[in-house]
Formats: structure tokens, C-alpha cells, sequence
């Protein structure tokens, strides 16, 4: 399925023989004009249509050529939605298209939710990102102390907690309760002071879910349900395991097998970290989220939330592999749930997620006004393909 802007101008040529119709019938006992008005031509597309149809070519034939599953993605430019399209199925052996409404994990573009709802927190009182952890979660110990009382809501936002990355993912793979592995926060080694270096997190990020609940007195899920999807619309959007009895219009996860994807189960962990990978959502919910994020629908993120979430903290040497697409760059950050990519002398804010059989990505420019999400159930390079694409054919327009 596809939506255009175009649309608009096709529908208004379809009506010009109905107009003429009705304008003959009307005027069928006046007065004949000697003069005979012209019909006016259509306008030729705007270089902007020819750009999103191109980009649809592309995005088609790059879903064929890897054998994708199903994927969908929006395009949102000037407070605009210019093109949205859904591709494939839900389910390799069901004839069940994916449509606008069904549903995709995020996995860690969940975190974005996470670092807007942090500064919107800030922003009504509730607590600062410059408080210490321990002082909203008295629980929270590290085996340093000076750690311990040194880090801050910032520091688990951005990345910069000063342990060693990917602390206890085994256990959030392996299902554990997130207050059972914060238990065994003091066994994890710490590499530096807090704020000292960029060390990617899920378990210490997640730590922002009983902060808020304590800060707020409501569950983490209840917060984005009020503060960010029902005042964006965004109806399909919940939060941990997918309510089937509710809503089935669900995509299916696949891996790669011999003889090509096959649906596998829906894997459970990391929805036992919700700040940063519990988040499901539609295409129709990114649709209004992007428009959020640059400003848009109904202006409910204040100029300063989406400063603070668009606005470098650390520096982050990625690994090639992860930036390939995105050459040539010029530097790159992490900031409140969100990547920073100076790119083509542009600043692009940017998140993907992979969790089992899924891929997700936005990403966005406020300068430019313009932003894409990209959502599919069969990982397989797409997505880190097409995004960057997005931008560089927008950029060179």
C-alpha cells in the first residue's frame, strides 16, 4: 500500500471531465461565448515527487533482491507526510499484507521514547537529569561508591555510566526480572567515572524506568501512554509483550534459515527492559512520532525537549560496519536515547534496533524538517540500507 501527496493532484485531474460535465449540463439554454476557455494541463511533479518515486523504485527492488518479508516505512518532510508504504507480509506462509496498522518491535529505537519522555520529566518538575541516580532509586549500588554516588539520570540516558558496555545482556536474553539484575550491579567491573567515556548500556539505561515511577508515582507504561502515544494518536503503540486478544494485526518475527526466512517465536527478552527496547509501535504511530520529533502534531514537545534530545553528550567511535552507509561522516554522538551524526554538513538524529527477527530505524533532520522510520520483520541489511539513501537523495535534491 502506498500513500502519496501526489495523490491530490491525480484526483484533481480525474474530476476536471466531471466539472466540464456538470458546467455544460448548467449552462446548456445560455448564452454560447465565442470564446472557447482552454483546458489547463496538469502541473508536471515537483522535483520533490520525483525524488519519493524514485526512492519507492528503489526501496521495491531492494526489498525483492534480500527476499524481505514485510516492512513498512513513512517519510515525513515540512510537518508533512509525503509518502507512507507498507511492503510484504506479516507471515511468510499467510497471505496477511502487512498494512499501516500492524505492528513491529522497535527494540533499541525504543530508547528514544525514553529520552524524550526524560526531558519532559525534567521539564515539569519532576526531577533533573542532573540528579544521582541513588537519590531517586535508593536501592542502587556499584562496587565503586564513588560511581555509585557519582552517576547521574544523564549518564544513563547517554551512555556514559562508566561501566563496561553491554552490562548483563545474558541476563535480560535470559528473561530476568530488571530489579533482579540491577541486584547484581555490583559485580559488573567499572572501566571509568562516570561521564568519562561512551559504553553502550540496556540494563543501566533501563534503570530510568523505577526513577520515573518513583519520580511520577505511575509505571513506566503508563507514562508513555499519557505523556507521548495518546496525545500524538498513536493507537497501535503499547509497551512489553503484545496483547494478541486486542490487537492480532501483529508482524511476525523471521530469521534466515537454508532455504530462506522462516517465522520463528516471538522472543521475550529485552521486553524486560522497556526504556530501552519495550516499545511496540505501528506505521502510523512512527508517522505521528516523526512529526513530533520536528516539531509537529499539535506542538507537544517544547523547543527545549527537542534541543536537549538533539544535542551531542558524548562522543562514540563506532565500529565501521555500523556507519558504512552513512560515509562520508564527520563526527558522531550519543545524546538522550538518541545517535548524533554530523553528516553532509547536516546533523542527523538517529536510532536503529535489532532484537530477534526484527530491524527498526529512524532518523531525522530539524534542519531540513525531514525524517524517515523504517520497520520490518526480517533483518537483513534493508533498513541500514534505505535510510541513509533517504538522506542522501533528499540532500542532493
Amino acid at each position: 500500500m502506498q500513500r502519496f501527496r501526489s495523490v491530490l493532484i491525480a484526483m484533481g485531474v480525474m474530476m476536471i471531465p466531471a466539472i466540464l460535465f456538470v458546467v455544460m449540463v448548467s449552462g446548456a439554454n445560455e448564452p454560447v461565448d465565442n470564446e472557447v476557455e482552454e483546458l489547463i494541463p496538469p502541473s508536471p511533479p515537483t522535483r520533490e515527487e520525483i525524488i519519493l518515486r524514485s526512492y519507492s523504485d528503489f526501496i521495491k527492488h531492494a526489498f525483492d533482491s534480500l527476499n524481505t518479508v514485510g516492512a513498512a516505512y513513512t517519510i515525513v518532510v515540512n510537518g508533512e507526510v509525503v509518502m507512507t508504504e507498507t511492503l510484504g507480509k506479516r507471515k511468510i506462509d499467510r497471505d496477511e499484507p502487512v498494512d499501516e496498522h500492524t505492528i513491529f518491535r522497535l527494540a533499541s529505537v525504543s530508547k528514544g521514547f525514553a529520552g524524550v519522555l526524560a526531558a519532559m520529566l525534567e521539564e515539569k518538575g519532576f526531577l533533573s537529569l542532573d540528579d544521582p541516580v541513588i537519590d531517586h532509586y535508593p536501592g542502587f549500588r556499584l562496587k565503586d561508591s564513588v560511581s555509585m554516588h557519582g552517576m547521574t539520570i544523564n549518564h544513563l540516558l547517554s551512555h556514559t555510566t562508566g561501566l563496561v558496555p553491554h552490562a548483563y545482556d545474558n541476563l535480560v536474553e535470559a528473561g530476568l526480572d530488571l530489579k533482579a539484575i540491577i541486584e547484581q550491579l555490583p559485580d559488573v567491573d567499572i572501566a571509568g567515572v562516570p561521564g568519562a567515556f561512551y559504553g553502550y548500556q540496556n540494563v543501566l539505561f533501563s534503570i530510568f524506568e523505577p526513577i520515573s515511577e518513583r519520580a511520577t508515582g505511575k509505571s513506566y507504561a503508563e507514562l508513555l501512554n499519557s505523556e507521548i502515544f495518546i496525545p500524538l494518536g498513536m493507537k497501535d503503540a503499547s509497551t512489553g509483550i503484545p496483547d494478541t486478544s486486542v490487537n492480532n494485526n501483529i508482524a511476525f518475527p523471521h530469521l534466515k534459515g537454508v532455504n530462506g526466512y522462516i517465522p520463528v517465536n516471538l522472543h521475550e527478552g529485552y521486553y524486560n527492559v522497556l526504556p530501552a527496547a519495550g516499545v511496540n509501535a505501528s506505521i502510523s504511530d512512527m508517522e505521528k512520532w516523526l512529526m513530533a520529533l520536528l516539531g509537529g502534531n499539535g506542538n507537544l514537545f517544547s523547543d527545549d525537549v527537542l534541543i536537549k534530545i538533539s544535542t551531542p553528550v558524548i562522543y562514540t567511535p563506532l565500529k565501521w560496519q555500523y556507519t558504512r552507509n552513512w560515509e562520508p561522516f564527520k563526527e558522531r554522538y550519543y545524546s538522550l536515547g538518541w545517535r548524533i551524526y554530523d553528516y553532509k554538513e547536516r546533523r542527523i538524529v538517529y536510532h536503529g534496533g535489532y532484537v530477534s527477527g526484527y530491524r527498526a530505524e529512524i532518523a531525522f533532520c530539524p534542519q531540513e524538517q525531514a525524517g524517515i522510520a523504517f520497520l520490518q520483520n526480517s533483518p537483513n541489511g534493508l533498513a541500514s540500507k534505505v535510510v541513509p539513501e533517504f538522506f542522501n537523495q533528499f540532500f542532493d535534491r
